[in-house]
């Protein structure tokens, strides 16, 4: 009760501005708009009733599974080196016989295919360990293979900004990157903004996991850590601030959708 009070004082204060004439506009506006938030609240209870009811299961993985995920998903060895990952986009070069070398993706199950030599796996692996092991694959094709493999564009090494910004959509990873950060790289937050971010982050079962972050606190007092480190793939969504919601609320609910009279013609 004390929350539509609070609510129905705010609207009161923001038609006021519009419409203001006096204490009987605003006790005639009193019923349409209680009648509204009721109606508005019911309409998105059985709105997310019906989103939850429809969302997809997600498939449960062995243990085994979300291990070979965890170690496909991994950025880097104990060493800092990089890993590569599903996706990444490498160069391979056969220094003494150069009419081997190519350009070939990793496919999201961690293999690439090689000529003559057919499937190697390369993901979870380093570049030099990986160009250890085709050296070997090769050496039954040519007497000394030296391979070198260099990963030319990594487009799994994203993360995803959503919401109030002022250019959602994905940013390229950058070594230590944080939400902060990704924030800024699309171009910061919008007037709408709320305080507080949502970071999604995948388990290596692929089980999504929710982070609420204080945005607010991470700028003034970034000691406390609140803006932490994101990894590829990671998805950080900006919601409305409150103020911004009962806004657009009105707009669409009071302004648009229900004449208001800006005052009541007195009988002379």
């Amino acid at each position: 009760m004390f929350a539509q009070t609070k609510v129905l004082v705010v609207l009161l204060s923001h038609l006021d501005r519009e419409t203001t004439t006096g204490f009987l506009s605003r006790v005639y506006l009193i019923p349409i708009m209680l009648f509204a938030i009721t109606i508005a609240g019911c309409a998105s209870t059985s709105q997310s009733e019906m989103e939850l009811a429809h969302q997809p299961q997600a498939q449960s993985l062995s243990p085994a599974q979300c291990a070979g995920n965890a170690a496909l998903q991994a950025t880097s060895d104990g060493n800092g080196q990089y890993l590569i990952q599903p996706g990444d986009e490498l160069d391979i070069s056969f220094y003494m016989s150069p009419e081997f070398d190519d350009n070939v993706i990793v496919r999201p199950d961690g293999n690439i295919t090689m000529r003559f030599v057919g499937e190697l796996p390369a993901a979870g692996r380093t570049p030099a360990q990986l160009a250890k092991e085709m050296d070997n694959a090769y050496r039954s094709e040519l007497r000394n293979p030296q391979v070198a493999v260099r990963v030319k564009n990594t487009p799994s090494r994203q993360v995803f900004v959503e919401g109030e910004v002022t250019k959602a959509g994905p940013v390229p990873m950058q070594p230590g990157m944080t939400a902060l950060q990704a924030i800024a790289n699309v171009g910061g937050l919008t007037n709408d903004a709320g305080n507080t971010a949502v970071l999604i982050r995948r388990d290596a079962c692929g089980t999504p996991q929710g982070m609420k972050l204080d945005l607010q606190s991470a700028m003034n007092t970034p000691d406390k850590g609140e803006d932490i480190a994101l990894l590829p793939r990671d998805i950080l969504v900006i919601p409305r601030s409150g103020i911004a919601n009962l806004d657009l609320w009105i707009d669409q609910h009071i302004r648009k959708m229900i004449p208001v009279t800006p005052y009541l013609p007195l009988p002379l």
